[in-house]
């Protein structure tokens, strides 16, 4: 199954109250009984931008960044090997959990997620790593650093325990305290390129019906500062316009409306212009016409999906990770979701971080 998948706002944050300058977040899920979801997921995620993907169905690595694709093949290579490990690993996990808690026969929906990783303090080298897995909806295991040791959450999860001390234990404790902290400064060595470019929004006016407010768009650009303004007879107009919040895109770039309410008889006696200013060169005057709308319209499709909000087609399993993680939230909004993903329309919000998500199935 695929869903058009629809940002409204979407804020996922580490709590930099701490003093957390950049961090590093692999999010794993093994499921079983859901039969549009593949058995492995696999996100990574640097200062919360998703960096790489990975599904057993497809079983190779999608680079969601573009300044990640500067650290070569041979990366895109090593993470694809390093996910295909962590599912066949994942998949006897999954059964050998099945089997501790008598669910062998139950044709029901288990799932093992795991989430880890690293931050980094720039200004006093101080860093911190953490694994925890949740096992149905539960939190079922976490390691301590410290102690080099697991910390069972559930009785059956301490037989667990004795399978995973040793060997494993400090294997991650390695990871989490050294590898994952050296990714880190590679991370901000390559991003910073990016972070220093200016790409130029594209325009658009979009209108969903001649009664409907006309909408100025403008996406794909980078830095996120962006002022959008209606003008009309090239005096700036402030009454019956609506000015949206920035939002960000599936890459790296960031997404901005302004809304006009205006009449069709209104405007044709009146040069409306959407002036959009950034800083990547100089401002864009598009000038409202009905020519213009009608070819935007016809050019990226259903205008309703459009004036709406920023629509993008994801595969399904991409949905387990678009919930914040904080306190452990994220073990039981999967759950939430995956019975919800069957209704034709479905609709999730939060506050603190606010979100707002639109399900939409094909």
């Amino acid at each position: 199954m695929t869903i058009f998948l629809c940002f409204t706002v979407l804020v996922l944050k580490i709590d930099l109250a701490r003093g957390v300058n950049h961090s590093w977040t692999g999010l794993h899920t093994a499921t079983t009984g859901i039969k549009d979801l593949p058995e492995f997921v696999g996100v990574n995620l640097f200062d919360d931008e998703v960096t790489g993907y990975f599904d057993s169905r497809n079983n190779q690595s999608e680079i969601r960044q573009d300044w990640v694709k500067e650290l070569g093949e041979k990366y895109v290579e090593d993470l694809t090997k390093s996910f295909r490990n962590f599912t066949w690993k994942f998949k006897e996990n999954l059964k050998m959990l099945m089997t501790e808690f008598n669910q062998t026969g139950d044709q029901g929906v288990h799932t093992l997620q795991q989430m880890y990783g690293c931050e980094l303090d720039d200004k006093t080298g101080a860093t911190e790593g953490y694994s925890q897995f949740g096992y149905d909806g539960e939190d079922f295991m976490r390691l301590d650093l410290k102690n080099t040791d697991w910390v069972a959450a559930t009785s059956q999860a301490k037989v667990i325990k004795q399978k995973w001390n040793g060997g494993q234990s400090k294997y991650w404790k390695n990871y989490l305290e050294q590898d994952c902290v050296e990714w880190i400064k590679k991370y901000v060595m390559y991003r910073k390129i990016s972070l220093e470019r200016k790409v130029p929004p594209q325009v658009s006016l979009l209108q969903r019906v001649p009664s409907s407010p006309v909408v100025c768009h403008a996406t794909g650009f980078y830095p996120d500062k962006v002022n959008i303004s209606w003008q009309k007879d090239g005096q700036d107009l402030h009454e019956d316009v609506d000015v949206g919040e920035t939002l960000s895109n599936h890459d790296g770039t960031f997404q901005k409306r302004a809304e006009l309410k205006v009449t069709p008889d209104v405007w044709k006696k009146n040069q409306f212009t959407c002036v959009v200013e950034h800083k990547s060169g100089d401002p864009i005057h598009m000038i409202l016409t009905e020519e213009k709308i009608r070819t935007n319209n016809a050019g990226t499709g259903t205008s309703r999906q459009n004036h709406q909000s920023s629509c993008f087609k994801v595969p399904l399993s991409e949905v387990l990770f678009i919930e914040p993680v904080y306190n452990n939230v994220w073990w039981r909004t999967f759950h939430f979701m995956v019975l919800r993903t069957q209704l034709k329309l479905v609709q999730i919000e939060q506050k603190k971080p606010f979100i707002k998500v639109l399900f939409i199935p094909e």
